[in-house]
């Protein structure tokens, strides 16, 4: 059984994203969209939190350095957003990394410098 996970609060995620990029369009920097996208989420009533740390450990000692989510909305779901080129494969690691580190099940991926935005949806299958 192939099931969408959080289909109804992903759905709104992406309708918003998409709802940015048909604003403000490509060619802007990452920080332009991720303010722009916060605005929306508050007028569409998304519930989010921004730049989430997360701290990381090696051999159970908790390290300085720290992972930051671009978005976290409705505390479970990851939304990291792009303006580049094209993504790739480190860009989706770095997703899965923080879905494994927040014990979350679904991240949104966002790249708003296509032309044609395709938001992807990574799963954690280890939750």
């Amino acid at each position: 059984m192939n099931t969408i996970v959080y289909p109804n609060e992903s759905y709104r995620i992406i309708g918003a994203i998409l709802e940015v990029h048909n604003r403000l369009g490509i060619g802007l920097m990452e920080k332009v969209y991720q303010e722009a996208l916060e605005k929306e989420f508050i007028f569409q009533k998304i519930p989010y939190e921004r730049e989430k740390k997360y701290e990381l450990y090696y051999r159970g000692v908790k390290m300085d350095a720290y992972y930051i989510s671009d978005f976290v909305c409705y505390d479970k779901i990851i939304v990291e957003i792009k303006a580049v080129s094209e993504i790739l494969d480190v860009h989706r690691a770095q997703l899965r990394n923080y879905l494994s580190l927040a014990k979350c099940k679904l991240g949104i991926l966002a790249n708003f410098n296509e032309l044609f935005m395709n938001p992807q949806r990574i799963i954690n299958s280890g939750v």
